[in-house]
């Protein structure tokens, strides 16, 4: 260890600097993923809502949605609260619904 510091010191500010580069990389490789992911999840949703059509079933089903919430709440192992993970589940449900809306009015979705 270096003259002068202790084990409890603080990391020299060159160093943190560095741990939080490295930590905002990963966060956007991370971010790059999720939004595959997303798009990935949305173009499923797409596919469902069409084969629903095709054999004339209801497109919202809200049983579904309960399973879907139920499922991620399920498998959640933080930290992210459940409560957490069920908003950001509804947001993306209700995403979903918002493209299947606009392919129904003829409209391209936003991307």
């Amino acid at each position: 260890m270096p003259e002068g510091r202790s084990q409890g010191d603080p990391p020299a500010p060159e160093n943190i600097a560095e741990r939080l580069d490295a930590y905002r990389r990963r966060i956007d490789r991370l971010d790059e993923e999720i939004v595959r992911l997303l798009n990935a999840r949305a173009t499923c949703a797409n596919e469902i809502g069409r084969l629903k059509e095709q054999v004339g079933m209801e497109v919202y089903q809200p049983g579904r949605e309960r399973t879907v919430l139920d499922h991620v709440r399920r498998v959640n192992a933080g930290p992210l609260a459940d409560v957490a993970i069920i908003r950001l589940f509804e947001r993306i449900i209700d995403e979903s619904r918002r493209l299947e809306r606009l392919r129904d009015a003829g409209e391209p979705g936003n991307g």
